[in-house]
Order: C-alpha cells, then sequence, then structure tokens
C-alpha cells in the first residue's frame, strides 16, 4: 500500500542538504507540506546561508509540492519554536518532526575543547529539545505525532575520536525512551534512525567513494515509514545506510536477584560475575521495571 501525507505537515530539521533533504523530498512526494529548516552553517556549526533551505523549497515546489523555508538555529530555544510557529502559521498543523540536524567536532577525548564538548551537545540533543518542546503541545492537543531523532553507531556501538558526538547521539536514546512514554496516550510515536550515508558530515571523516555511494536516499524509506500513520511502533531505534536496514535494541539479562533480605559483598559479585553478566533469555525494556513483552501485552488487554 502507498504511504501517504496528504493533508499532513512534517518539519525537518538540518534539511538544506543530505539526508534532511532525501527526507523532505520524499514527504513531499508523498503529498506532505514540508517546513526545510536548515541555518545553512558549514559541518563543524560555523556561518549561515539560507541559500541552502531555500534551494530544497524551490525543489520541491518546481515538483509540484508545497514548502516554506525556515533558517532557525536548532541550537536556540526561540528558534525551535519559530520552526514550529513557522508549520502552523503556514499550514495550521504540524504531524510529523524528523530531528536531523547535526554537526561534527571530531577529536581524541584529551584534546577535546569545552567548546568542541558545547557546540556538539547544542546542536545534537538541545536542538532536538528546542523544537520537540514546542512541537508537544501541538502534538497532544492533536493526539496525533509522528517523531524521528537521529543517533549514530558512534552513539550506540562507539567510535574513536567522537566522545562528544557519540556522547550526544547516546542522549537521543535517552530522549527517544522518555517521550515513548510521554506520547503514549495521545498517538504520539517517537523512534530514532542511525544513518549512514555520505554528506557534508561524513565527507570530512569518509573517503570519496564511499560519500558516492552512500546516497541519502537509500536511508529515506525507513525515517518515512516511521513517521507515517501506518507505522504503530514507538521507541525503536534503526541502523539504516547502503540499501540495508535492522533494529538496534538495549537489552536486560536475567542476572542475579538475591534481594535486599539478603545483601552481598564485592567478592560475592566476583563468584558470580558470568551469571551476572550473562545475556542468555534477556530481554527489550519498554521502561525501567517492565519488559517490552509486558508492556504490549498489557497495551493489547486496555
Amino acid at each position: 500500500m502507498t504511504l501517504s501525507f496528504e493533508g499532513q505537515v512534517a518539519l525537518v530539521t538540518g534539511a538544506g542538504a543530505g539526508l534532511g533533504r532525501a527526507y523532505a523530498i520524499d514527504l513531499a512526494r508523498r503529498g506532505a507540506k514540508v517546513v526545510v529548516n536548515d541555518l545553512g552553517g558549514d559541518p563543524f556549526g560555523v556561518g549561515e546561508n539560507r541559500s541552502a533551505a531555500q534551494k530544497v523549497v524551490d525543489e520541491i515546489k518546481e515538483m509540484g509540492g508545497d514548502a516554506v523555508a525556515n533558517y532557525n538555529s536548532v541550537a536556540d530555544y526561540d528558534g525551535g519554536f519559530n520552526m514550529v510557529k513557522t508549520a502552523i502559521d503556514t499550514y495550521g498543523r504540524l504531524d510529523v518532526v524528523i530531528c536531523n540536524a547535526g554537526i561534527l567536532r571530531d577529536v581524541a577525548f584529551h584534546n577535546m575543547s569545552e567548546d568542541d564538548w558545547d557546540k556538539v551537545f547544542a546542536v545534537h540533543i538541545k536542538g532536538s529539545f528546542t523544537v520537540l518542546r514546542a512541537a508537544w503541545p501541538v502534538f497532544r492537543q492533536q493526539s496525533y505525532g509522528r517523531v524521528v531523532l537521529t543517533t549514530s553507531s558512534s552513539g550506540i556501538w562507539g567510535q574513536f575520536g567522537q566522545a562528544n558526538y557519540g556522547a550526544a547521539k547516546t542522549a537521543m536514546l535517552g530522549l527517544m525512551n522518555v517521550l515513548k512514554q510521554e506520547g503514549a496516550k495521545y498517538n504520539v510515536n517517537v523512534n530514532t534512525v542511525a544513518p549512514v550515508a555520505g554528506t557534508r558530515l561524513t565527507q570530512t571523516v569518509m573517503p570519496q567513494e564511499m560519500v558516492d555511494r552512500l546516497k541519502p536516499e537509500l536511508v529515506a524509506p525507513a525515517v518515512v515509514y516511521m513517521v507515517s500513520k501506518e507505522c504503530q511502533d514507538s521507541g525503536l531505534v534503526i541502523e539504516a545506510g547502503a540499501g540495508n536496514f535492522s533494529r538496534a535494541v538495549m537489552v536486560k539479562g536475567p542476572g542475579v536477584q538475591p534481594g535486599i533480605e539478603d545483601p552481598k559483598d564485592a567478592e560475592w559479585c566476583q563468584a558470580n560475575w558470568d551469571q551476572i553478566t550473562s545475556l542468555e533469555g534477556a530481554q527489550p525494556m519498554w521502561r525501567s521495571g517492565q519488559t517490552l513483552k509486558d508492556y504490549l501485552a498489557s497495551k493489547a488487554k486496555a
């Protein structure tokens, strides 16, 4: 069945090029009206250029779609508010938010400056907060919303020289895991993509041959599906790139449960370490103290 976004409005941050552009174009082709946000800075978060967002808006209009540009910085609280305001003022609603904007400041941890750390966190994690904080009341009021955050293999599995970027990208998982719960009764689904694509950012760390082959359009299908009304999942992390798609998940092993009535010491932990760390029978969690399996069962009964 063809996925349609007719009558829906999507906001895509960092949509002036690369992945964000690919998402915006695909959504527009499917009938969405799109707010194309991009400050137009370089991959390191320096400068601004309004032509990037406007170029994508022009592309969408040339193919018969509807789009409007927004040039605010996601790192600014008022900027996030203005993006959502642009959607409401122009189209009267907002259904989809894709938090895609990002920068890199790669450097080995012992050489990392405070500015390297702060700028990356400001764009990635604060930048997701500012936009979603403004969008959340809209989603709650209309009892509908679809969100995709952006993590990275650096945040899930780690990558040398990216302590700032990896930590910010791991923070996306914490944000998702809380918002999926807060949004559940309002039909607001929050998922996360871990993309691999050739973009202005990855051009700084990838050979040009890989940049050319890893088209952003190869990631877009997973993101577009996750922000569709047909997708009922929430709290998933999907790795996407090079035409491949897979789920990444944090699980909890059964461990050992002697309880507070029978306190143990470090030597006991040493003796039982293999059982404590075993993942045999491990399960994904919905929230602290509840497995995903138990949550879905309770949801089915409701």
